[in-house]
């Protein structure tokens, strides 16, 4: 089996391929490692296919190429990517040469000697402006805190390490690319380290990514953390919270009708139940629980009759056979 399969999603990167091909081809050549290269092209619309062909007919041995229609972004592509690896360790790299391949064998040996499931890359000393590393900081924090994935300080860093079970038991999908590690540890692959990796000014082109993945982030994690806590016991989430807003509401209606008869009882001035702001707040409360709980309900008819509803990562399974 192959060492190592190195995954790198491009878009519009023609001038680096060459360069990165090769500086590839010496850093693996060097350390001794069966390795195979595989470029998934996500619709670029420059000449980057063109150099992609050039490249795999000059190193057939060691070149593969995906390359979509059209753009689809870089989480269907790593997925692509992921499928056709066929490397005990896999790892990815952006292709616009911030990443160097010369952490590549830090990262194997993390994997292969270390006993890592997957290691993060970080970027500690940055060469991005103020207006993409204040962002991402903020970023990191909050998927530190919602993942509870502590020890990464860099989530979306392109420059990771898997070992091949990790890769073949999740799906990146949507822009979860951002999420890979949280991912991982969903599937049941706990030990996740990082290694501090050295960051290169971008040489050719410019990013792909604008301020609008910030806000998609946040959506994204927030999807993530709550299909992976209720994605297979909604009735977990709004069965409770549409109880507890029930339940305090007809408590509501009735402290309002109590209030009432207390004072006709007593004789006391007293106004209409339905003249009362606190009638409305109540009815409000108990169709917003009532609501909550039938959309709990619809949720657990969704995931009972899902093909996937009984999967499970399996580390593995003994059967001991009598004789």
């Amino acid at each position: 089996m192959t060492d190592i399969s190195v995954v790198i999603p491009l878009y519009n990167e023609e001038e680096s391929l060459p360069e990165l091909h090769a500086w590839l081809t010496r850093v693996l050549t060097a350390g001794g490692y069966s390795y195979e290269l595989i470029f998934v092209d996500d619709g670029s619309t420059d000449g980057s296919l063109q150099v992609l062909r050039g490249l795999a007919a000059a190193d057939t041995r060691h070149v593969r190429v995906a390359s979509f229609r059209r753009n689809y972004g870089k989480s269907p592509a790593l997925n692509t990517g992921f499928g056709m690896a066929r490397g005990n360790v896999v790892i990815t790299m952006d292709a616009d040469l911030q990443d160097s391949p010369d952490e590549i064998p830090g990262l194997y040996d993390m994997i292969t000697r270390q006993g890592y499931d997957l290691v993060s890359g970080y970027k500690k000393k940055r060469y991005d402006p103020l207006s993409k590393t204040l962002p991402t900081k903020l970023f990191n924090a909050t998927a530190r805190k919602v993942s509870g994935i502590h020890n990464l300080h860099d989530f979306n860093c392109g420059l990771k390490a898997y070992r091949a079970e990790v890769v073949k038991h999740i799906e990146v999908y949507g822009d979860m690319h951002r999420y890979i590690p949280y991912l991982a540890k969903l599937a049941g692959f706990n030990r996740i380290g990082e290694k501090v990796v050295h960051h290169q000014a971008r040489k050719y082109g410019t990013t792909k990514f604008g301020l609008d993945r910030f806000v998609n982030g946040y959506l994204d994690l927030l999807t993530l953390w709550f299909t992976g806590t209720f994605g297979k016991k909604p009735m977990h989430l709004f069965g409770l919270l549409g109880s507890l807003m029930f339940l305090l509401g007809l408590a509501a209606v009735i402290a309002v009708g109590a209030i009432k008869l207390y004072n006709m009882h007593t004789g006391h001035s007293y106004i209409l139940v339905t003249d009362s702001p606190y009638f409305y707040i109540s009815l409000v409360l108990m169709l917003l629980g009532s609501q909550l709980f039938l959309a709990g309900f619809v949720g657990e008819l969704v995931a009972r009759n899902s093909p996937k509803r009984n999967e499970y990562q399996i580390k593995e399974t003994i059967d001991i056979k009598e004789k």
